[in-house]
C-alpha cells in the first residue's frame, strides 16, 4: 500500500510536505528557501551562498556555538548548502528530536544573528570552498559545460569566484537576507516517523507570520559555441558533453533516464564497457541526466591522458550517438533491477525521502510515491524507449576539454 504524503499550503507561500514511514525510529527534513545562486547579483557572485554561511553561525538565543552544541544534543545530523535554485537546510534525527531541530531551524531562516564578528570567519570559509572547487579539474571543466548549456544565471555555481567573495560585506549579506530569505516558494519537506497533525500545527506556530514575496529573475542566452578549451599544462585532460534532453518535469523523462542509464550506472553499462573496459581509455566516464530549471541535458564526463584524449573522446562521442540505434533487452533489464535496488534503499532512509518529495514538488507540484515510480520503471521498455530516441535522438552538442592540447570535434556532432 502506498504512503501517503500530506501537504498544506501556508498563507505566506510556504508549502509542507510529509510522508509518514512509521517502521522507522527517525526524521529527516528539508528546508528549500528559493534563494539560491540565481539570485546573486552579477558583481557579487557567491552571495547566497556566503548568506547560508552566515545563517549557522548564531540564531535566535542562540550563539555560534550553543547552535551547534543544541543541534548535537539532539543528535542531529544536520547540513546546510546553495544550490542554483535553493538555499537549503536539513536534518536527521531520532522521531521525537524532530519538533526541536524545527525549532532552532525556524532561528536559521527567520532570525539569523548576521554578527559582524563571525563575517571574517565565514568570508574565509567561502574563499576556501571556491579555492577546493579551482583545484577540482573535472568539477571545473563540468561547471563550463553547464555555462555553455544553460542561460545565466541558471549556469551559475554558488560559490561564485574569488574576486567577488572578497567585495562582499556584512551590508550586502544582510540585505541579501533580508530580501531573498522569504517563504513564497518554499518547501518544508519531512519524513519518517511522524504525527502529521502535530507537525502541522508546530510548523504553522514557527513559520505562519514569517513574510516576503519572491522576485523575478531575469535571464540572459547562453553562448551559442559548440566547443570551448580551458588551457591547463596537465598531463591529464577532461572532457565534458552534454546534449540537448527533457527536464524532470516533463512527460517521458523517464524514457530519457532509461536510456542514458544503459550508457552509465554500473560495471556493465556501455560507456564502462566501451571506452574504459575494452581499450583502457580512461580512469572514470560516466553519463547522467541532469535538470535545471523546466531545462534538461544529458551529461557525461571522462578523465583520460592527454595522450589519448583525441580518442577518447570521439570513442565517447561514438556512444553517445549510437544511442539513435536504441537499446537491448538485457541492457533494461539490468538497468530496472538497479533502479528497484535504489527504490528500495529509499524505504530505508527518511533523509533520502525527504529530499526527493522536495524535489518532486518544485518540479511537478504533486509527489509521486514509491509504488507510482516502481510502475513507471515496470512500464519501460525497449520499443518505449527507442521510439523515445528515434523522436529524440542526442542533438544540440556542446564540448569542453580542459588540458595541454585543444582537440578536434568529432564528426556527427558538429
Amino acid at each position: 500500500m502506498a504512503n501517503q504524503v500530506y501537504s498544506q499550503q501556508f498563507d505566506n507561500g510556504l508549502t509542507l510536505l510529509a510522508e509518514p514511514m512509521d517502521w522507522l525510529e527517525s526524521a529527516a527534513f528539508s528546508l528549500l528557501i528559493p534563494s539560491g545562486a540565481d539570485r546573486d547579483p552579477k558583481h557579487l557572485l557567491g552571495l547566497s551562498n556566503f548568506v547560508c554561511e552566515m545563517a549557522q553561525r548564531g540564531c535566535g538565543s542562540r550563539s555560534s556555538r550553543q547552535f551547534i552544541e543544541d543541534l548535537e544534543l539532539l543528535g542531529v545530523d544536520s547540513s546546510g548548502s546553495v544550490s542554483n535554485a535553493f538555499t537549503s537546510y536539513g536534518g536527521s534525527m531520532p522521531a521525537e528530536k524532530l519538533a526541536d531541530a524545527l525549532t532552532i531551524y525556524a532561528d536559521v531562516a527567520r532570525q539569523p544573528h548576521m554578527s559582524g564578528e563571525q563575517f571574517e570567519d565565514a568570508q574565509q570559509v567561502c574563499i576556501q570552498e571556491v579555492r577546493s572547487h579551482e583545484d577540482d579539474l573535472a568539477h571545473k571543466a563540468m561547471t563550463e559545460l553547464r555555462r555553455q548549456r544553460y542561460p545565466n544565471p541558471y549556469s551559475r555555481v554558488s560559490y561564485g569566484n574569488l574576486e567577488t567573495i572578497q567585495q562582499i560585506k556584512i551590508d550586502d549579506v544582510r540585505e541579501h537576507f533580508r530580501v531573498f530569505h522569504q517563504p513564497q516558494g518554499a518547501i518544508l519537506s519531512v519524513a519518517g516517523k511522524i504525527d502529521w497533525p502535530s507537525l502541522c500545527a508546530h510548523v504553522e506556530q514557527l513559520f505562519d507570520d514569517w513574510t516576503g514575496s519572491n522576485q523575478p529573475i531575469d535571464e540572459t542566452q547562453a553562448p551559442a559555441e559548440p566547443y570551448s578549451h580551458i588551457a591547463h599544462d596537465s598531463s591529464q585532460t577532461h572532457l565534458a558533453v552534454s546534449y540537448d534532453s527533457v527536464p524532470y518535469s516533463a512527460d517521458d523523462y523517464f524514457q530519457s533516464h532509461g536510456a542514458v542509464g544503459v550508457l552509465s550506472g554500473g560495471m556493465s553499462s556501455r560507456l564502462f564497457t566501451e571506452v574504459r573496459e575494452k581499450r583502457g581509455l580512461c580512469y572514470a566516464v560516466y553519463a547522467s541526466c541532469e535538470t535545471v530549471r523546466t531545462r534538461g541535458a544529458v551529461v557525461s564526463y571522462a578523465g583520460t591522458t592527454t595522450e589519448r584524449a583525441q580518442e577518447t573522446l570521439n570513442v565517447l562521442v561514438d556512444e553517445l550517438l549510437r544511442l539513435r540505434k536504441g537499446v537491448r533487452e538485457e541492457e533494461l533489464q539490468r538497468l530496472k533491477a538497479r533502479i528497484k535496488s535504489q527504490l528500495i534503499m529509499a524505504q530505508e532512509s527518511s533523509s533520502a525521502r525527504s529530499s526527493q518529495i522536495a524535489w518532486d514538488w518544485y518540479h511537478l507540484n504533486r509527489v509521486r510515491g514509491l509504488d507510482e515510480l516502481s510502475s513507471i520503471i515496470d512500464a519501460l521498455t525497449c520499443v518505449t524507449i527507442n521510439k523515445y530516441l528515434d523522436d529524440n535522438p542526442p542533438r544540440d552538442f556542446r564540448v569542453v576539454t580542459l588540458g595541454a592540447k585543444q582537440l578536434e570535434i568529432p564528426r556527427g556532432i558538429s
